[in-house]
């Protein structure tokens, strides 16, 4: 169902590429937007047990995407360092596809919510995260993307570094 990677010898582990998800803050989702165009939109994000968690709001492009077809692929950017004088970049990368899903449920939404704050303010006190959590709750929709596929690909420089 998914291709095979053509630049195999550029793949990276699946424990490289998990790392990559991890470690990662901010990806692009592209789903199908209006008229079947590609929709593209970076947003932060939290990968945990080979889901990919984010936020948005409860009306807007992404979710009316979202609801009219939710298969979607995911992008993340580790490295892209720019070498001028090859004409090139040294990059490493990963790509996810799957089949998003709106959380529904107050509880796993609020699980949710709640490590993607803790990833990007770890040293807050429960407290204030509730706070901050509670004042946004209203508008705040959460969505998972279930992952079917993913690759992770790195520049062939940087094989032949290693």
């Amino acid at each position: 169902m998914f291709r095979k990677m053509r630049r195999n010898k550029q793949l990276l582990s699946a424990e490289e590429t998990i790392d990559i998800l991890t470690k990662g803050t901010s990806g692009v989702l592209a789903v199908q937007g209006d008229d079947n165009y590609p929709y593209a939109v970076p947003l932060s994000y939290i990968y945990y047990e080979n889901k990919i968690y984010f936020h948005g709001a409860k009306v807007g492009h992404k979710l009316d995407a979202i609801r009219k077809q939710p298969k979607a692929s995911f992008c993340v950017i580790d490295q892209d360092s720019v070498v001028p004088e090859e004409y090139t970049t040294y990059f490493r990368s990963v790509i996810a596809f799957g089949k998003v899903h709106i959380i529904s449920k107050e509880s796993d939404m609020r699980y949710a919510i709640h490590a993607l704050a803790a990833k990007f303010h770890p040293h807050d006190s429960n407290e204030n995260r509730e706070k901050a959590i509670d004042r946004e709750w209203k508008p705040l929709c959460m969505f998972v993307l279930e992952i079917e596929h993913m690759t992770g690909k790195e520049a062939i420089e940087l094989v032949r570094a290693k």
